[in-house]
C-alpha cells in the first residue's frame, strides 16, 4: 500500500481510501510534513474540511467533522458501561478521544497510551482545536509505550478498567497498529476489564476491507461474550467508518433512547451529534458484509 503525500501547483493532499481509490484534496497550509521514530506526520488544513491529521498518508481525522468519528467512537461504550471510572485510550493520537472521555463526571482517572511521543507534541501544539487542552486535566495520566507491551504488563500488575477504546490506526494501515489486534493482545484487555467493562474498537471500513475487517471482529467475538458493530458515515473518509462494540455484561442494543440521555445528563456530557436516538440508529446498523 502506498502512502498519500502532498504535491503542489496546486498545493494538494493525495488521500489513501483503498487499494486502488485516492481522493485529492486541496491543501491552505501545511503545519507538520515530517517523519518521527515510528510514521510520517502530516498536520495540514485543508480547504474543506479544516485542519486534519494524516498518519503514513492515512487521514486519521479533519476538523469539520471529527466529533463525528469521535462521539460515535467513545459514547457507546462509556454509556453502556453507565459511570466509568477508569478509563484507557490506545492510540491517544488527535486527544479528540480523550477530550469526549473527560466530559464523564463518573471518570476518576484515564489512561493514555501512545508509542510516539513525537507525535502528541505535535498534536498539542498544532491541533489544540481537537483536543481543547484535554491533556491538562488532572484525571490524565500519559504513558508512552507500545500498546502491546503496555497490555501485557498490566496484565500482569492485575489493574483493571471499565473501559477501553482502541483508537490506533487501521487493522490494514501501519505496521505499528495492525499487531494490536491479535489474539493475545484483546484476551488480555478482556482479562484488564471489570465485570462490567467494554472494549470498543475502531476498525477501519468493512465495505472497503471486508477481509481485514473480519479479522478483527472474529477475534474479538472468540474472547467476548457480547459484540455489536455498527458503523458512521464520516466525509472527509468519504467512506462508513465501522466500530466493534465488545462488552462482558449490558448489551448495548438494549439501551433504550431515555437510558442513554439521562447517563449523558448525570455525567454532565454534552455532545454535537450523539444522543439516545442516535445510539439506536447506530446500533442497528451493523456492518457491511455481515449483516
Amino acid at each position: 500500500m502506498s502512502n498519500g503525500y502532498v504535491i503542489h501547483n496546486p498545493l494538494q493532499c493525495v488521500q489513501y481510501i483503498a487499494p486502488h481509490t485516492w481522493v485529492y484534496m486541496s491543501v491552505r497550509r501545511i503545519f507538520v510534513n515530517e517523519r518521527t521514530k515510528y510514521q510520517h506526520v502530516l498536520i495540514v488544513e485543508l480547504e474543506d474540511f479544516g485542519k486534519a491529521l494524516f498518519l503514513d498518508g492515512i487521514l486519521q481525522s479533519a476538523q469539520v467533522d471529527e466529533y463525528i468519528y469521535h462521539e460515535s467512537l467513545v459514547h457507546p461504550a462509556m454509556v453502556t458501561v453507565g459511570n466509568p471510572e477508569r478509563v484507557l485510550i490506545l492510540g491517544t493520537g488527535e486527544g479528540a478521544a480523550l477530550r469526549e472521555v473527560v466530559k464523564y463526571s463518573s471518570v476518576k482517572e484515564v489512561v493514555t497510551v501512545d508509542i510516539d511521543y513525537e507525535l502528541i507534541n505535535y498534536v498539542k501544539e498544532y491541533l489544540k482545536e481537537f483536543h481543547n487542552d484535554s491533556f491538562k486535566d488532572p484525571r490524565v495520566k500519559e504513558i508512552y509505550q507500545d500498546a502491546v507491551d503496555y497490555v501485557r504488563n498490566t496484565v500482569t500488575t492485575g489493574e483493571k478498567f471499565d473501559v477501553v477504546i482502541m483508537d490506533l490506526t487501521d487493522p490494514y494501515g501501519s505496521e505499528i497498529g495492525a499487531k494490536v489486534y491479535s489474539v493475545d493482545v484483546i484476551r488480555g484487555i478482556y482479562s484488564m476489564l471489570n465485570d462490567n467493562g467494554a472494549l470498543i474498537v475502531q476498525a477501519g471500513s468493512s465495505f472497503l476491507f471486508p477481509r481485514e475487517y473480519g479479522l478483527v471482529y472474529d477475534t474479538v467475538k472468540l474472547i467476548f461474550p457480547l459484540v455489536t458493530e455498527y458503523q458512521v458515515w464520516v466525509p472527509s473518509f468519504m467512506y462508513s467508518e465501522s466500530f466493534i462494540l465488545a462488552t462482558k455484561g449490558v448489551n448495548p442494543i438494549k439501551l433504550s433512547s431515555d437510558i442513554v440521555d439521562a447517563t449523558l445528563r448525570i455525567n454532565g456530557v454534552k455532545t454535537r451529534f450523539y444522543n439516545g436516538k442516535v445510539h439506536s440508529a447506530l446500533m442497528a446498523l451493523g456492518s457491511y458484509n455481515r449483516t
